[in-house]
């Protein structure tokens, strides 16, 4: 599994706010979650996605429409993929890791 991390930015939108966009994002990730049987987490910055390599680009390519067909006329799409192929790897084992070794450095 590979993991990326995607914002998308819609430009042209007459608003500061994007928050109407993220909705109409994560309504069509609701939609494909179990036909790409992918996972995905919402953050405070972006979205996070978990799919084998080909899904991914064919969910992003279904995200990416989504702010044009809610009126924006520009979009900016950000992706960072993580792909490690020398071990299996997912959202839960990654936050995991990190947090055993924050308790193991309080120790």
């Amino acid at each position: 599994m590979a993991i990326a991390d995607v914002t998308i930015i819609p430009v042209g939108t007459g608003t500061p706010s994007v928050s109407s966009y993220v909705v109409e994002v994560h309504k069509r990730l609701q939609k494909l979650e179990t036909e790409y049987s992918l996972k995905y987490q919402l953050t405070p910055m972006s979205t996070l996605i978990e799919a084998e390599v080909p899904t991914l680009y064919k969910v992003l390519e279904e995200l990416h429409k989504v702010p044009f067909e809610h009126g924006a006329e520009r979009v900016a799409l950000n992706i960072r993929i993580d792909d490690r192929r020398d071990q299996s790897s997912s959202l839960e084992k990654k936050l995991k890791t990190v947090n055993d070794q924050l308790k193991d450095s309080r120790n």
